[in-house]
């Protein structure tokens, strides 16, 4: 009977490991912006989950205009977080030991905000959770849609 009790207390004791480990929260003001899905916060390297933006020197081209879309992307971005306070929710660690995370700014998904403005994509690769957001920004052609471009993946297998 004393044997059960202690299990029990040590499944417990390691789901709620888990659980806070899982979605610890990151909550600051002091955020770099790094590209369009990479940020620096708290001295802590967050690869934004579920998303891909241009690289920082890819370009697209529109109306026969060069069109800097990843320093497009990572404008966006530094302007939606403006002056706010960004908070990540933990997703896990990626193979280059960056933390993959979902952040946010006043409770919006920065991750879903680039992806519906038209410079990110929902990375299906590894998640589906911005595809119907990708869908909106192609079918109003917002962003890159309305551009020539090539998929940030096929551009860094290139360069």
């Amino acid at each position: 009977m004393f044997s059960n009790k202690i299990k029990v207390f040590l499944v417990i004791s390691i789901c709620l490991i888990f659980f806070l480990i899982t979605s610890f929260d990151f909550k600051s003001n002091k955020v770099k912006v790094v590209d369009g899905d990479t940020i620096h916060l708290n001295g802590e390297k967050i690869r934004f989950s579920g998303i891909d933006t241009p690289e920082i020197k890819q370009i697209c081209n529109k109306n026969n205009e060069v069109i800097k879309c990843g320093i497009r992307a990572k404008e966006l971005l530094i302007n939606k977080i403006g002056k706010n306070k960004v908070k990540c929710v933990n997703e896990g660690v990626d193979r280059y030991k960056r933390i993959l995370a979902e952040c946010f700014v006043n409770n919006q998904s920065l991750s879903r905000y680039l992806v519906r403005e038209g410079f990110a994509f929902a990375y299906r690769k590894y998640s589906t959770k911005f595809i119907e957001d990708e869908n909106y920004a192609k079918k109003n052609k917002k962003g890159m849609w309305s551009m020539t471009f090539e998929y940030p993946w096929d551009y860094r297998r290139k360069n």
